[in-house]
């Protein structure tokens, strides 16, 4: 159970509790441009605002400033990228902005083109009748392109640009489900309800002879109380499944757990969907598409429940040695890896797992890559239960299964300097990358910000002459006597900051304000990156 911040806070108050919980819900994590700055407090990583902390305690906990995942590093100058790390750095978001409204769009135009939601007479129950359809067709087709999300496909992550986007689109995919299925439900259900309750008068049937019905759609007719009852179940399984998912309190190992049988669901859903779909969608650009999608979502499920998400990029370890720092409640654990591992650049994060009942975590990878030396280091902070609970749980010659590399928080980009924000423990991809430029020199002026509440003389140590080495300049903000960071004294530090991009990792409500205010005063957008990295 290597180190990634828990999903369950240690301290109640702790102020580095709260910043390690960022707001991400949204498709955007910017915020007021009135809070555009944070303070180092002896207590906590950073402080915020009121508004900051009234975002912070709506928002949950998940993988984040201990979870980065940048992706390859190097300069223009410099190696080339390993064969699965060719990408191009993007915008924060754009990729899944673009995306979401887009797979909304093509299950909602193909519909319209075989059916429409102002039928002839328009009446309660004639809408009723497509809306089902409608409301049936959008939600199994979201939740196909979830289940594709959830078995981290390789050639997605590039194009999302990186596994944390992939992430907060499946997550999303999912609020869309749960919510357009709760409104499918109701008008199934309600409506029943409504008739018995004398608030609605069922229209009577067509009299005349039945019309009997042969073949595939004779045979799906026959399944229509069969897959009801199914969907009905399946839907109220899902519903259960995906507000745990959403409830920050629920234990991360155990949201791991429960989670995957929404894989068993989703099949029950297909079904309940072959079935009820309007047979004559079929053939229709409506049917052919949602064949395609329940069809490669059941693939994916069934890849799911055989737990094979990530069976091939997984390669077995031991763990080589423990460094602790009190001062910092930070652990770093060095892990010597067995033939397999492809290599990973700066900052990328790996799943790590060394203990199958607490079930494979993410970490960032703080450590360069050297093939001669197959290795790889995590540092990571007690911020909560797991985390608080690995000093004392691992112990040096552990077994470790590694799972990756992941991450698209790459280094890579057009500036002729880079400015990066490392607040806290996000300090970390910065850490790899700068073991990288000592051994490959870029050609990049960088300056490195680290406001930190927490001191220790060794860790100060070694992070100044990994900076030296690295030909890097470093500005240490440490506890109250150096005051707070932000915009305003970065520009001021750096006076060709329009020149620089900027990369940032740590809180992520500090990352949002440092953004905005930095937008607004004339950066790029492509050229501010942070990570929006979530597990759930």
């Amino acid at each position: 159970m290597l180190a990634r911040h828990s999903p369950k806070k240690s301290k109640r108050g702790s102020r580095e509790f709260m910043a390690a919980r960022a707001s991400h819900f949204g498709l955007s994590d910017d915020v007021d441009s009135r809070n555009t700055h944070a303070r180092v407090a002896p207590n906590g990583e950073v402080g915020y605002s009121v508004r900051e902390a009234l975002l912070l305690s709506l928002s949950r906990v998940g993988p984040k400033h201990l979870t980065r995942g940048p992706g390859r590093s190097r300069t223009k100058t410099t190696r080339k990228p390993l064969p699965s790390l060719l990408f191009t750095s993007r915008s924060i978001v754009k990729p899944i902005q673009f995306a979401y409204p887009l797979i909304l769009a093509v299950l909602v135009a193909t519909w319209l083109l075989a059916d429409s939601l102002a039928p002839e007479p328009f009446t309660y129950f004639a809408f009723r009748t497509v809306f089902m359809q409608f409301s049936g067709v959008i939600a199994i087709g979201v939740m196909s392109v979830a289940m594709l999300l959830a078995v981290r496909p390789r050639w997605l992550e590039s194009r999302l640009n990186g596994l944390d986007k992939m992430y907060r689109l499946h997550k999303w995919l999912g609020i869309t489900a749960l919510v357009v299925s709760g409104l499918h439900w109701w008008w199934a259900q309600g409506t029943r309800w409504m008739v018995q309750w004398g608030w609605l008068v069922r229209p009577q049937r067509r009299q005349g002879p039945a019309v009997e019905v042969a073949g595939v759609e004779g045979w799906l007719r026959g399944q229509r109380d069969l897959a009801e009852s199914i969907g009905e179940w399946a839907f109220y399984a899902a519903v259960v499944l995906m507000v745990l998912a959403l409830v920050k309190r629920f234990p991360y190992h155990l949201f791991t757990k429960t989670h995957k049988w929404l894989a068993a669901a989703y099949l029950a859903l297909v079904y309940h969907s072959v079935v009820l779909v309007k047979f004559p969608y079929w053939g229709q650009p409506a049917g052919v598409l949602l064949a395609v999608l329940m069809a490669v979502g059941t693939g994916c499920a069934l890849w799911v429940l055989a737990g094979r998400i990530g069976a091939g990029r997984k390669v077995s370890g031991h763990i080589e040695s423990l460094t602790y720092y009190p001062e910092l409640r930070v652990l770093e654990t060095a892990i010597a890896l067995a033939p397999g591992w492809p290599g990973h650049g700066a900052g990328q994060f790996a799943f790590a797992m060394s203990d199958p009942g607490e079930g494979p975590h993410p970490y960032t990878i703080a450590s360069a890559w050297d093939p001669a030396h197959p290795r790889i280091v995590f540092i990571t902070k007690a911020l909560g239960d797991h985390t608080g609970r690995l000093r004392e749980r691992l112990t040096v010659g552990m077994p470790v299964t590694v799972e990756g590399p992941y991450g698209r928080f790459a280094f890579i980009d057009t500036p002729p300097r880079q400015i990066w924000v490392g607040a806290g423990i996000g300090v970390t991809p910065f850490i790899a990358r700068m073991k990288e430029l000592a051994r490959t020199p870029g050609d990049k002026p960088v300056d490195l910000f680290h406001p930190t509440a927490d001191f220790s003389e060794a860790a100060i140590a070694k992070l100044t002459a990994d900076a030296e080495a690295a030909g890097v300049r470093l500005h240490l903000l440490t506890g109250n006597k150096d005051g707070r960071l932000d915009g305003d004294r970065i520009r001021a530090a750096v006076p060709e900051w329009r020149s620089a991009s900027l990369w940032f990792c740590g809180p992520p409500a500090f990352g949002a304000a440092l953004r905005q205010d930095f937008i607004a005063q004339g950066l790029a957008a492509r050229h501010f990156h942070q990570e929006l990295f979530q597990m759930r």
